[in-house]
């Protein structure tokens, strides 16, 4: 008894040791991942607007259903070719479905659609609540209120966006009220999208997961496309190819970057990224359309990384990293 009482204790000390080798490369892979996201979702600003550019580019339901459709369709097929489990179980197709129409059709379809009636710097702006609304979320959920860090920290991101869309301010910013609407939904759809994915566990591989969230996103477009009767898309070569980087980086490797992300990191660590991306997209913007880098380009991005330095620092977020 003495003996099998001491092997079992052997094989809970290295069970243990084990899983905290395993927690200790979570939080590299998710800080990997996370770049990935920071980095390729911040250059699908320039991308969206080239692709559903008028005169030249796709409408902008039939470009995000396209875009999707083929994109799950891909990551499907790679997860097979990995032999990945690719039947999900009711309860985790209910979670992918929903999320997936949650982050794809009501988050990124209406921003697509807003972005024809307002300017990006609006866009960037109301976009850039996600963190602060993620935070509300968890916080109703949990009945526990963020930190003050914390808070103060998101604020500190957002004003940081506020200041890099002053030059839209200043020129006139354009937008109507059912684009004001549109991105405010948006951004409570994706913000609910995420924490459901983050909260229902889904044992599909990443890829996977991904894949089946962009069908049923895709088949939300697909219902929306029919609603609005969107014309036939004539694109030019340079709308081709930008909807291709979409598809391949925007979606097959970014968005499996971002499911990632939300399984590995806490959530307001995982929502900097509404904060990271439009700063990457004015730097993009300055090095490959020549657009300026003013005063306020400078204080805003300066303020974002101090924001999203706040939120890695904040005593509860470190906690979580721990454990």
């Amino acid at each position: 008894m003495k003996e099998i009482s001491a092997k079992s204790q052997v094989q809970s000390a290295s069970a243990a040791t084990s899983g905290q080798a395993e927690r200790a490369q979570v939080v590299p892979a998710g800080i990997l991942h996370l770049s990935i996201v920071y980095v390729i979702w911040g250059s699908t600003y320039l991308a969206i607007r080239i692709a559903v550019r008028e005169g030249s580019g796709f409408p902008p339901f039939t470009m995000s259903m396209t875009r999707v459709l083929l994109a799950g369709t891909l990551l499907l097929m790679l997860g097979a070719l990995r032999r990945k489990r690719i039947r999900p179980s009711r309860e985790e197709l209910l979670v992918l479905l929903g999320s997936g129409l949650l982050l794809w059709t009501g988050g990124n379809g209406l921003v697509t659609w807003a972005e024809q009636q307002a300017d990006s710097g609006l866009a960037a702006m109301i976009v850039a609540t996600i963190p602060i609304w993620v935070a509300l979320i968890e916080a109703l959920v949990d009945r526990r209120l963020p930190t003050i860090r914390l808070v103060l920290a998101l604020l500190v991101g957002f004003v940081g966006i506020s200041l890099l869309s002053i030059p839209s301010l200043r020129t006139g910013m354009r937008a109507d009220v059912m684009a004001v609407l549109a991105l405010l939904g948006a951004t409570i759809s994706w913000s609910v999208g995420s924490v459901l994915q983050n909260r229902r566990a889904v044992s599909l591989a990443p890829q996977v997961s991904a894949g089946y969230q962009s069908l049923a996103g895709g088949l939300g477009f697909l219902i929306l496309v029919l609603v609005f009767g969107e014309p036939k898309p004539v694109p030019t070569d340079q709308a081709w190819l930008a909807w291709g980087y979409l598809v391949l980086f925007g979606s097959v490797i970014a968005f499996t970057s971002y499911v990632q992300v939300l399984r590995l990191l806490p959530m307001s660590i995982a929502m900097t990224y509404a904060y990271v991306n439009p700063v990457i997209a004015v730097l993009l913007g300055a090095l490959i359309l020549g657009e300026p880098i003013t005063l306020w380009t400078i204080s805003g991005a300066v303020l974002v990384i101090l924001g999203v330095a706040g939120v890695f620092r904040d005593r509860s977020i470190r906690t979580k990293l721990a454990a």
